[in-house]
């Protein structure tokens, strides 16, 4: 990417969103002004308990949607209902900041959103009383970098939208001022 590329996600919220928000909510200082700060992606499955060679292929294919290499979680604690164990690997998580968490916020809302099955909009109260936004996805297929044909097992993913709102009402302008489809 050249030095002065600077994504269009990132260039909107500069040039029009923290416009309208400042307008919006009559901030007196521009630090007050929600920002989006980090992307986490999860992805977890029970069949790692058994199989930790599965998360490989796991990992591989968040590495692909996220443009950045996945990191392997393990369990914090041991439980026996679970065969379970401390320090066994569960999941998968990347965290995108910077160019990269515009990118992918771009991609997410105007390629792999609406190609979810039967979709009318996100829910907007999945808000977490701070201005964060979870959203959660059942399948990995709907991102245009997964070959259809090369997934073995389909798995759903968590997504969390960090912002320095306030407020879930901030967060929700915030959001939806940068694209995200919410349900009227």
């Amino acid at each position: 990417m050249p030095e002065n590329y600077v994504p269009r996600l990132k260039k909107m919220y500069r040039d029009e969103v923290v416009r309208s928000l400042s307008e919006q909510f009559q901030y007196d200082n521009v630090m007050r002004i929600p920002r989006l700060v980090k992307i986490v992606i999860n992805s977890t499955t029970k069949d790692a308990v058994g199989n930790s060679k599965m998360l490989d292929t796991v990992a591989a294919e968040l590495s692909l949607i996220a443009g950045q290499k996945a990191v392997i979680t393990r369990s914090r604690n041991s439980i026996a209902n679970f065969k379970l164990r401390e320090g066994m690997p569960l999941g998968v998580r990347v965290t995108l900041r910077g160019h990269q968490m515009w990118e992918f916020f771009d991609r997410l809302v105007t390629l792999a959103v609406p190609r979810i099955r039967d979709f009318r909009g996100l829910n907007p109260k999945a808000f977490d009383g701070r201005g964060n936004y979870s959203l959660g996805l059942t399948e990995q297929i709907i991102f245009p970098e997964i070959d259809y044909d090369k997934v073995s097992r389909i798995n759903g993913m968590n997504i969390a939208f960090v912002t320095t709102a306030e407020t879930d009402e901030e967060g929700r302008a915030l959001l939806a001022k940068l694209g995200m489809p919410f349900v009227k």
